[in-house]
Protein backbone atom coordinates (compact mmCIF):
# COMPACT_ATOMS: atom_id res chain seq x y z
CA UNK A 1 0.00 0.00 0.00
CA UNK A 2 1.26 3.11 -1.09
CA UNK A 3 0.33 6.44 1.10
CA UNK A 4 0.75 10.23 0.88
CA UNK A 5 -0.25 13.45 2.93
CA UNK A 6 -1.72 16.34 1.82
CA UNK A 7 -3.29 18.96 3.96
CA UNK A 8 -5.14 16.62 6.65
CA UNK A 9 -3.65 14.25 8.92
CA UNK A 10 -2.17 10.56 8.66
CA UNK A 11 0.18 8.47 10.99
CA UNK A 12 0.60 5.23 10.47
CA UNK A 13 0.55 2.94 13.79
CA UNK A 14 3.59 -0.40 13.84
CA UNK A 15 2.46 -3.71 14.98
CA UNK A 16 3.79 -7.26 14.60
CA UNK A 17 3.91 -8.47 11.19
CA UNK A 18 0.79 -5.67 11.16
CA UNK A 19 0.83 -1.85 10.00
CA UNK A 20 -2.03 0.42 10.42
CA UNK A 21 -2.52 4.04 8.41
CA UNK A 22 -5.03 6.38 10.57
CA UNK A 23 -5.60 9.99 10.79
CA UNK A 24 -5.37 10.22 14.67
CA UNK A 25 -3.93 7.50 17.03
CA UNK A 26 -6.56 7.24 18.98
CA UNK A 27 -8.06 5.05 15.99
CA UNK A 28 -5.86 2.25 16.61
CA UNK A 29 -5.06 2.68 20.04
CA UNK A 30 -5.89 -0.25 21.31
CA UNK A 31 -3.44 -2.01 18.82
CA UNK A 32 -0.14 -0.63 18.88
CA UNK A 33 1.10 2.55 20.63
CA UNK A 34 4.10 2.85 18.04
CA UNK A 35 3.38 5.40 15.19
CA UNK A 36 5.30 7.31 12.33
CA UNK A 37 4.33 10.96 12.09
CA UNK A 38 4.01 12.25 8.22
CA UNK A 39 4.74 15.80 7.53
CA UNK A 40 2.73 17.61 4.19
CA UNK A 41 4.02 16.07 1.18
CA UNK A 42 5.51 12.68 2.55
CA UNK A 43 5.13 9.73 0.92
CA UNK A 44 4.69 6.12 2.62
CA UNK A 45 4.97 2.67 1.70
CA UNK A 46 3.92 -0.18 3.77
CA UNK A 47 3.62 -4.08 3.86
CA UNK A 48 2.48 -5.70 6.81
CA UNK A 49 6.17 -6.24 7.66
CA UNK A 50 7.75 -2.89 6.81
CA UNK A 51 7.59 0.97 6.12
CA UNK A 52 9.80 2.82 4.02
CA UNK A 53 9.34 6.53 3.55
CA UNK A 54 9.77 9.26 0.91
CA UNK A 55 9.65 13.48 -0.01
CA UNK A 56 7.69 14.80 -2.02
CA UNK A 57 10.62 14.35 -4.25
CA UNK A 58 10.58 10.45 -3.75
CA UNK A 59 14.01 10.77 -2.48
CA UNK A 60 13.64 7.93 0.47
CA UNK A 61 14.11 9.91 4.04
CA UNK A 62 13.89 8.52 7.71
CA UNK A 63 11.37 8.45 9.92
CA UNK A 64 12.00 8.39 13.75
CA UNK A 65 9.53 6.09 15.38
CA UNK A 66 7.46 7.47 18.14
CA UNK A 67 6.02 5.85 21.41
CA UNK A 68 2.46 7.42 22.95
CA UNK A 69 2.01 6.77 26.24
CA UNK A 70 -2.14 7.05 26.30
CA UNK A 71 -3.90 4.44 28.12
CA UNK A 72 -6.17 2.57 25.94
CA UNK A 73 -9.04 2.46 28.06
CA UNK A 74 -9.41 6.32 27.21
CA UNK A 75 -10.53 5.41 23.84
CA UNK A 76 -13.37 3.45 25.75
CA UNK A 77 -16.02 4.58 27.36
CA UNK A 78 -15.70 2.42 30.57
CA UNK A 79 -19.33 1.97 31.39
CA UNK A 80 -20.04 5.55 30.62
CA UNK A 81 -23.16 5.75 27.90
CA UNK A 82 -21.32 8.02 25.71
CA UNK A 83 -17.51 9.45 25.42
CA UNK A 84 -18.23 13.52 26.62
CA UNK A 85 -20.14 12.26 29.93
CA UNK A 86 -16.91 10.43 30.37
CA UNK A 87 -14.56 13.19 29.18
CA UNK A 88 -16.51 15.47 31.21
CA UNK A 89 -15.87 13.25 34.38
CA UNK A 90 -12.41 12.64 33.80
CA UNK A 91 -11.53 16.10 34.26
CA UNK A 92 -10.34 16.19 37.69
CA UNK A 93 -7.10 13.90 36.73
CA UNK A 94 -6.74 15.46 33.58
CA UNK A 95 -6.55 18.95 35.20
CA UNK A 96 -4.14 17.02 38.06
CA UNK A 97 -1.98 15.78 35.45
CA UNK A 98 -1.41 18.55 33.61
CA UNK A 99 -0.79 20.80 36.56
CA UNK A 100 1.47 17.95 38.01
CA UNK A 101 3.31 18.03 34.66
CA UNK A 102 4.66 21.37 35.38
CA UNK A 103 4.49 22.29 39.24
CA UNK A 104 4.95 20.12 42.47
CA UNK A 105 3.52 21.46 45.59
CA UNK A 106 4.58 25.35 45.43
CA UNK A 107 7.54 24.88 44.34
CA UNK A 108 8.69 27.20 41.27
CA UNK A 109 6.80 26.41 38.21
CA UNK A 110 9.09 24.33 35.22
CA UNK A 111 9.23 25.30 31.62
CA UNK A 112 12.94 23.89 31.60
CA UNK A 113 12.06 23.29 28.17
CA UNK A 114 10.91 26.55 26.99
CA UNK A 115 13.59 28.23 29.02
CA UNK A 116 13.16 31.87 29.04
CA UNK A 117 15.33 34.19 30.23
CA UNK A 118 13.88 37.44 31.57
CA UNK A 119 15.67 39.23 29.14
CA UNK A 120 13.90 37.09 26.14
CA UNK A 121 10.15 37.89 28.04
CA UNK A 122 11.03 41.61 28.26
CA UNK A 123 11.59 41.99 24.81
CA UNK A 124 8.36 41.05 24.00
CA UNK A 125 5.45 44.19 23.78
CA UNK A 126 2.72 42.18 23.30
CA UNK A 127 1.28 38.14 23.26
CA UNK A 128 -1.18 36.63 20.91
CA UNK A 129 -3.45 34.14 21.32
CA UNK A 130 -4.20 32.47 18.23
CA UNK A 131 -7.05 29.44 18.12
CA UNK A 132 -10.53 28.33 16.57
CA UNK A 133 -13.69 27.58 18.31
CA UNK A 134 -13.32 25.92 22.38
CA UNK A 135 -9.62 26.64 22.27
CA UNK A 136 -9.66 30.53 21.25
CA UNK A 137 -12.20 30.41 24.30
CA UNK A 138 -9.54 28.86 26.57
CA UNK A 139 -7.20 31.71 25.18
CA UNK A 140 -9.78 34.67 26.46
CA UNK A 141 -9.81 32.56 30.05
CA UNK A 142 -6.78 33.24 30.31
CA UNK A 143 -5.91 36.81 28.56
CA UNK A 144 -6.71 38.71 32.11
CA UNK A 145 -4.36 36.29 34.03
CA UNK A 146 -1.76 36.84 31.39
CA UNK A 147 -1.88 41.11 31.63
CA UNK A 148 -2.35 41.30 35.11
CA UNK A 149 0.62 38.63 36.04
CA UNK A 150 3.08 39.75 33.22
CA UNK A 151 2.17 43.33 32.25
CA UNK A 152 1.75 42.48 28.71
CA UNK A 153 -0.43 43.16 26.12
CA UNK A 154 -2.25 40.02 25.73
CA UNK A 155 -4.69 39.82 22.48
CA UNK A 156 -6.59 36.74 21.34
CA UNK A 157 -7.69 36.35 17.73
CA UNK A 158 -9.24 34.09 15.86
CA UNK A 159 -7.15 31.84 13.74
CA UNK A 160 -8.74 32.47 10.18
CA UNK A 161 -9.26 36.10 10.75
CA UNK A 162 -5.24 36.35 11.95
CA UNK A 163 -3.77 34.94 8.95
CA UNK A 164 -5.76 37.60 6.78
CA UNK A 165 -5.87 40.58 8.24
CA UNK A 166 -1.49 41.35 7.87
CA UNK A 167 -1.54 41.36 11.98
CA UNK A 168 0.95 43.99 13.34
CA UNK A 169 3.89 41.07 14.22
CA UNK A 170 7.68 41.41 14.66
CA UNK A 171 10.51 39.50 16.19
CA UNK A 172 9.04 41.63 19.62
CA UNK A 173 5.67 39.62 19.47
CA UNK A 174 5.43 36.07 21.31
CA UNK A 175 2.71 34.31 19.28
CA UNK A 176 1.08 31.21 21.52
CA UNK A 177 -1.32 28.83 19.09
CA UNK A 178 -3.69 26.66 20.97
CA UNK A 179 -5.25 23.24 19.30
CA UNK A 180 -6.28 19.95 20.91
CA UNK A 181 -5.68 18.03 17.70
CA UNK A 182 -2.22 19.54 16.90
CA UNK A 183 -4.47 19.75 13.04
CA UNK A 184 -6.28 22.61 12.48
CA UNK A 185 -5.65 23.90 9.00
CA UNK A 186 -6.45 27.97 10.27
CA UNK A 187 -4.18 27.57 13.41
CA UNK A 188 -1.41 26.31 11.63
CA UNK A 189 -1.11 28.36 8.32
CA UNK A 190 -1.75 31.17 11.34
CA UNK A 191 1.43 29.97 13.02
CA UNK A 192 3.63 30.11 9.99
CA UNK A 193 2.71 33.31 9.15
CA UNK A 194 3.96 34.46 12.48
CA UNK A 195 7.33 32.27 11.90
CA UNK A 196 7.51 34.46 8.59
CA UNK A 197 7.37 37.52 10.36
CA UNK A 198 10.26 36.45 13.18
CA UNK A 199 7.62 36.07 15.74
CA UNK A 200 8.67 33.75 18.43
CA UNK A 201 5.64 30.73 18.63
CA UNK A 202 4.58 28.50 20.71
CA UNK A 203 1.96 25.31 19.97
CA UNK A 204 -0.06 23.82 23.05
CA UNK A 205 -1.37 20.94 21.84
CA UNK A 206 -2.67 17.88 23.07
CA UNK A 207 -1.63 15.70 20.71
CA UNK A 208 2.62 14.30 20.48
CA UNK A 209 4.03 15.17 17.59
CA UNK A 210 0.84 16.81 15.69
CA UNK A 211 1.44 18.92 12.83
CA UNK A 212 1.44 22.38 14.71
CA UNK A 213 4.07 21.05 17.20
CA UNK A 214 6.55 20.26 14.01
CA UNK A 215 6.31 24.16 12.93
CA UNK A 216 6.66 25.99 16.22
CA UNK A 217 9.46 26.88 18.03
CA UNK A 218 8.84 25.50 21.17
CA UNK A 219 5.81 23.16 22.52
CA UNK A 220 4.11 22.33 25.71
CA UNK A 221 1.35 19.63 26.20
CA UNK A 222 -1.92 19.41 28.11
CA UNK A 223 -2.40 16.26 29.83
CA UNK A 224 -5.79 15.61 28.75
CA UNK A 225 -5.27 11.84 27.04
CA UNK A 226 -7.36 11.29 24.17
CA UNK A 227 -10.77 13.36 23.63
CA UNK A 228 -12.73 11.26 21.58
CA UNK A 229 -15.74 12.82 21.62
CA UNK A 230 -16.50 15.73 18.82
CA UNK A 231 -17.71 18.61 21.47
CA UNK A 232 -14.31 19.91 23.69
CA UNK A 233 -14.41 19.17 27.78
CA UNK A 234 -11.44 18.04 29.26
CA UNK A 235 -9.14 20.02 26.61
CA UNK A 236 -10.93 23.02 27.01
CA UNK A 237 -10.15 22.83 30.66
CA UNK A 238 -6.46 21.34 30.10
CA UNK A 239 -6.11 24.41 27.89
CA UNK A 240 -6.40 26.92 30.59
CA UNK A 241 -4.83 24.95 33.28
CA UNK A 242 -1.47 25.22 31.06
CA UNK A 243 -1.82 28.33 29.84
CA UNK A 244 -2.34 29.55 33.72
CA UNK A 245 0.64 27.48 34.59
CA UNK A 246 2.64 29.88 31.72
CA UNK A 247 1.21 32.73 33.26
CA UNK A 248 2.76 31.97 36.44
CA UNK A 249 6.15 31.14 35.04
CA UNK A 250 6.91 34.40 33.03
CA UNK A 251 5.64 36.06 35.95
CA UNK A 252 8.23 34.51 37.91
CA UNK A 253 10.78 35.20 35.44
CA UNK A 254 9.80 38.29 34.77
CA UNK A 255 9.77 39.49 38.70
CA UNK A 256 6.21 41.02 37.01
CA UNK A 257 4.25 40.78 39.67
CA UNK A 258 5.07 39.91 44.18
CA UNK A 259 5.80 36.41 44.80
CA UNK A 260 2.78 36.67 47.52
CA UNK A 261 0.67 36.76 44.14
CA UNK A 262 1.69 34.52 41.93
CA UNK A 263 1.88 31.36 45.23
CA UNK A 264 -1.92 31.96 46.39
CA UNK A 265 -2.77 31.61 42.55
CA UNK A 266 -0.42 27.96 42.50
CA UNK A 267 -2.11 27.36 45.93
CA UNK A 268 -6.01 27.89 44.52
CA UNK A 269 -4.22 25.84 41.22
CA UNK A 270 -3.62 23.12 43.18
CA UNK A 271 -6.91 22.53 44.72
CA UNK A 272 -9.02 22.47 41.09
CA UNK A 273 -8.98 18.45 40.95
CA UNK A 274 -10.33 17.92 44.32
CA UNK A 275 -13.13 21.04 43.70
CA UNK A 276 -13.63 19.41 40.40
CA UNK A 277 -14.48 16.27 41.67
CA UNK A 278 -16.76 18.59 44.01
CA UNK A 279 -18.61 20.12 41.14
CA UNK A 280 -19.19 16.85 39.42
CA UNK A 281 -20.75 14.59 42.89
CA UNK A 282 -24.49 15.81 42.11
CA UNK A 283 -26.06 16.91 38.97
CA UNK A 284 -29.54 16.24 39.33
CA UNK A 285 -30.39 19.83 39.34
CA UNK A 286 -28.71 20.36 36.04
CA UNK A 287 -30.53 17.26 34.49
CA UNK A 288 -33.77 18.72 36.17
CA UNK A 289 -33.23 22.35 34.36
CA UNK A 290 -32.63 20.28 31.00
CA UNK A 291 -35.77 18.72 31.07
CA UNK A 292 -37.25 21.73 31.30
CA UNK A 293 -35.49 23.83 28.15
CA UNK A 294 -34.67 20.84 25.97
CA UNK A 295 -37.57 22.00 23.33
CA UNK A 296 -36.59 25.66 23.60
CA UNK A 297 -35.25 27.63 20.05
CA UNK A 298 -33.13 29.87 22.12
CA UNK A 299 -31.08 30.88 25.26
CA UNK A 300 -29.20 33.21 26.35
CA UNK A 301 -25.82 33.45 28.64
CA UNK A 302 -24.67 36.22 30.21
CA UNK A 303 -21.44 36.63 32.49
CA UNK A 304 -19.19 39.76 32.84
CA UNK A 305 -15.14 39.96 33.42
CA UNK A 306 -13.77 35.50 32.98
CA UNK A 307 -17.58 34.72 33.31
CA UNK A 308 -17.99 35.88 29.99
CA UNK A 309 -15.63 33.91 28.48
CA UNK A 310 -17.47 30.94 30.08
CA UNK A 311 -20.30 32.35 28.90
CA UNK A 312 -18.99 31.79 25.22
CA UNK A 313 -17.90 28.54 24.95
CA UNK A 314 -20.93 27.62 27.32
CA UNK A 315 -23.39 28.84 24.15
CA UNK A 316 -20.68 27.23 21.76
CA UNK A 317 -21.17 23.63 23.61
CA UNK A 318 -25.25 24.15 23.50
CA UNK A 319 -25.22 25.24 19.71
CA UNK A 320 -22.74 22.07 18.78
CA UNK A 321 -24.48 18.79 20.62
CA UNK A 322 -28.33 20.05 21.14
CA UNK A 323 -28.61 21.96 17.96
CA UNK A 324 -30.15 24.81 20.19
CA UNK A 325 -29.58 28.49 19.19
CA UNK A 326 -28.18 30.30 21.81
CA UNK A 327 -25.61 33.60 22.30
CA UNK A 328 -23.74 34.96 24.81
CA UNK A 329 -23.19 38.42 26.18
CA UNK A 330 -21.44 40.48 28.18
CA UNK A 331 -23.97 41.34 31.13
CA UNK A 332 -23.50 45.09 31.01
CA UNK A 333 -24.11 44.95 26.63
CA UNK A 334 -27.56 43.46 27.69
CA UNK A 335 -29.12 47.04 27.61
CA UNK A 336 -27.20 47.90 24.19
CA UNK A 337 -29.85 45.54 21.97
CA UNK A 338 -30.00 42.19 23.28
CA UNK A 339 -32.60 42.95 25.85
CA UNK A 340 -35.11 43.10 23.09
CA UNK A 341 -34.82 39.55 22.70
CA UNK A 342 -35.82 38.50 26.15
CA UNK A 343 -39.56 37.61 26.77
CA UNK A 344 -41.35 35.87 28.90
CA UNK A 345 -40.12 32.58 29.78
CA UNK A 346 -36.77 32.50 27.92
CA UNK A 347 -33.90 31.05 28.99
CA UNK A 348 -31.13 33.35 30.48
CA UNK A 349 -27.94 31.21 32.15
CA UNK A 350 -26.06 34.20 34.42
CA UNK A 351 -22.41 33.09 35.63
CA UNK A 352 -21.22 35.10 38.70
CA UNK A 353 -18.08 34.00 40.52
CA UNK A 354 -16.11 37.46 40.49
CA UNK A 355 -16.67 39.13 44.09
CA UNK A 356 -15.94 42.61 42.53
CA UNK A 357 -18.72 42.32 39.58
CA UNK A 358 -21.56 40.32 41.00
CA UNK A 359 -23.21 43.69 41.89
CA UNK A 360 -23.27 44.94 38.40
CA UNK A 361 -24.11 41.09 37.34
CA UNK A 362 -27.24 40.22 39.68
CA UNK A 363 -28.72 44.07 38.35
CA UNK A 364 -28.42 42.90 35.03
CA UNK A 365 -30.16 39.52 35.43
CA UNK A 366 -33.11 40.84 37.78
CA UNK A 367 -33.98 43.23 34.16
CA UNK A 368 -34.27 40.06 32.20
CA UNK A 369 -36.15 38.44 34.86
CA UNK A 370 -38.58 41.33 35.28
CA UNK A 371 -39.37 40.30 31.72
CA UNK A 372 -40.76 37.25 32.34
CA UNK A 373 -37.15 35.06 31.77
CA UNK A 374 -36.61 32.14 33.68
CA UNK A 375 -33.28 31.60 35.03
CA UNK A 376 -30.25 29.49 35.75
CA UNK A 377 -27.22 30.69 37.44
CA UNK A 378 -23.77 29.04 38.01
CA UNK A 379 -21.94 30.97 40.65
CA UNK A 380 -19.57 30.64 44.12
CA UNK A 381 -20.76 34.23 45.97
CA UNK A 382 -23.49 34.21 48.33
CA UNK A 383 -26.97 35.54 46.15
CA UNK A 384 -30.59 35.78 47.21
CA UNK A 385 -31.65 32.35 45.76
CA UNK A 386 -35.19 33.21 46.13
CA UNK A 387 -34.63 35.62 43.40
CA UNK A 388 -33.72 32.75 40.24
CA UNK A 389 -35.49 29.42 39.09
CA UNK A 390 -32.50 27.67 39.63
CA UNK A 391 -28.61 27.95 42.04
CA UNK A 392 -26.00 26.10 40.74
CA UNK A 393 -23.33 26.38 43.75
CA UNK A 394 -19.47 25.63 42.92
CA UNK A 395 -16.26 26.04 45.15
CA UNK A 396 -14.53 29.35 45.41
CA UNK A 397 -11.45 29.67 43.50
CA UNK A 398 -9.81 32.91 42.30
CA UNK A 399 -11.68 34.38 39.97
CA UNK A 400 -8.76 34.46 37.22
CA UNK A 401 -8.85 30.91 37.15
CA UNK A 402 -12.49 30.23 38.07
CA UNK A 403 -13.75 29.32 34.38
CA UNK A 404 -12.43 25.64 35.06
CA UNK A 405 -15.25 24.92 37.50
CA UNK A 406 -18.06 27.41 36.16
CA UNK A 407 -17.86 25.50 32.57
CA UNK A 408 -18.73 22.35 35.06
CA UNK A 409 -22.50 22.54 35.15
CA UNK A 410 -22.54 24.22 31.83
CA UNK A 411 -20.27 21.21 29.81
CA UNK A 412 -23.29 18.73 31.82
CA UNK A 413 -26.30 21.48 30.65
CA UNK A 414 -25.32 20.90 26.92
CA UNK A 415 -24.77 17.01 27.54
CA UNK A 416 -28.74 16.05 29.29
CA UNK A 417 -30.37 18.72 26.61
CA UNK A 418 -28.87 16.65 23.96
CA UNK A 419 -29.71 13.36 25.75
CA UNK A 420 -33.07 14.70 26.08
CA UNK A 421 -33.48 15.51 22.59
CA UNK A 422 -32.43 11.69 21.71
CA UNK A 423 -29.47 13.33 19.75
CA UNK A 424 -25.90 11.35 19.18
CA UNK A 425 -23.84 13.33 22.10
CA UNK A 426 -20.62 12.27 20.45
CA UNK A 427 -21.05 12.74 16.81
CA UNK A 428 -23.13 16.07 16.30
CA UNK A 429 -24.05 16.54 12.16
CA UNK A 430 -21.74 18.39 10.33
CA UNK A 431 -19.06 19.22 12.66
CA UNK A 432 -15.39 16.63 12.88
CA UNK A 433 -12.92 16.24 15.85
CA UNK A 434 -9.91 17.61 13.87
CA UNK A 435 -11.12 20.58 11.13
CA UNK A 436 -8.56 20.25 8.77
CA UNK A 437 -9.92 22.35 5.89
CA UNK A 438 -10.10 26.17 5.98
Amino acid sequence: MIVARKDSPLVIGVGEQENYVCSDIPAVLSYTKNFYLLNDGDFAKLSKDDVSFYDNNLSPITKELKNIDWDVSSCEKDGYEDFMLKEIYEQPKSVRETIGSRLKNSEKINFDDIGFTKENLQKFDKIYLVACGTAMHAGLAVKPLLEKLCHITTIVDIASEFRYREPLIDENTLCIYISQSGETADTIAALKLAKSKGATTIAISNVIGSSITREADYTIYTHAGPEIAVASTKAYTSQITLLTLLALYFAEVLESVSVDTVNNIKEELLLLPEKLTEVLKDSTKIKDFAHKIYTEKDVFFLGRGTDYTVAMEASLKLKEISYIHSEAYASGELKHGPIALIENNISVIGILTDPFLVEKSVSNLQEVITRGAKTLIITNQNLNVSSYDEVINIPDTNPLISPVLSIIPLQLLSYYISKEKGLDVDKPRNLAKSVTVE
